[in-house]
């Protein structure tokens, strides 16, 4: 039966159309009405899940930055159920407070020991505020550095889970010296002796990104984003004008695929056609599995190499062979 609760995007609506004549039929069906629409139900399906699946197959830099932002995709807290076991949260910078956009500690990944650490957004209007919308201030990125050390004192790998839109930019915040610990953060991410992989669930913009994604392994979902800027911002700077945020997103080379193809990512996990929201599940599983193959290739490793080898990543961005 279709979900009364979906929320669907724009370009969904022909999608969207189709699911709700299904589901009149099926309450029609349900009614003991006597008329038999179970041919017309599977019809009508068939022809949803073509539609979907000729949809995503096609979709544009601004559609996946909208399938990126959409609500219902599983956010660090379901990996973080779904992923690690006997997780022992660590809050608080040691300096101001807690910001709860980044949430963070130790635990256990498939039996691994590991320190993990992730945006979250929420999912209704109370949670988004309590995690300001997954845009983190100071005190997440100096508590980032702050796992990020532990992990190196004892000598346990690190994942990350990115999904903002960017580090909070509010006077508050300025004030305390964001962009020094968004620097700080990304220094830790760099001089880690130990593996840092890297999943971008969802949105992946701009510092606020980086400061915990400048990974040994880089991983996206198939319809996530990562640019420097959103591309409402890039068009309001370059055309002072924000309705052209589809030519700014066509511009900027913000896709997975894009991202891979430049060496700047080094992996990209599918997602279930329709997106990673119409199945958390099964996202959030392959998305596990790409992110323990990136840590077998590191676990023989001592600190040295596991710098090089980040090194040499970084270094080789934008070089050509010319």
């Amino acid at each position: 039966m279709s979900d009364p609760h979906r929320t669907y995007l724009d370009f969904e609506r022909p999608i969207a159309e189709l699911d709700g004549k299904i589901e009149e039929l099926e309450n029609l069906s349900n009614d003991q009405s006597g008329v038999d629409v179970a041919a017309e139900i599977t019809a009508l399906r068939t022809k949803s899940s073509k539609l979907l699946t000729d949809t995503y197959a096609q979709l544009d830099p601004w559609r996946k930055t909208q399938v990126a932002r959409h609500p219902n995709r599983p956010h660090f807290r379901d990996y973080l159920s779904a992923l690690i076991t006997d997780f022992a949260e660590i809050r608080g910078d040691r300096c101001f407070g807690d910001d709860r956009a980044i949430i963070g500690g130790a635990g256990f990944f498939r039996g691994r020991p590991v320190m993990v650490m992730g945006h979250e957004k929420g999912h209704d209007t109370t949670s988004r505020l309590t995690h300001n919308f997954g845009m983190a201030r100071p005190e997440g990125y100096r508590k980032a550095v702050r796992i990020m050390e532990m992990a190196e004192r004892f000598g346990l790998p690190v994942l990350t889970f990115v999904d903002t839109a960017g580090a909070y930019p509010g006077v508050g915040a300025e004030e305390r010296g964001q962009a020094e610990a968004i620097a700080r953060s990304t220094e830790a991410c760099l001089t880690l002796g130990v593996p840092l992989i890297s999943l971008i669930t969802g949105e992946g913009g701009s510092g606020g990104a980086v400061a915990l994604a400048a990974a040994s392994h880089l991983i996206m979902l198939e319809h996530s984003i990562y640019s420097v800027i959103s591309p409402e911002g890039c068009a309001s700077i370059l055309w002072s004008d924000s309705t052209k945020s589809k030519d700014a997103a066509n511009a900027m080379k913000i896709t997975a695929t894009d991202l891979k193809a430049f060496g700047i990512i080094d992996e990209i996990v599918p997602e279930p056609i329709g997106g990673a929201h119409r199945d958390p599940v099964q996202t959030i599983q392959k998305a596990g599995d790409a992110m323990e193959r990136a840590l077998d290739k590191f676990s023989d490793l001592g600190r040295d190499e596991i710098l090089a080898r980040r090194k040499a990543r970084f270094y080789a961005i934008g070089r050509s062979e010319a």
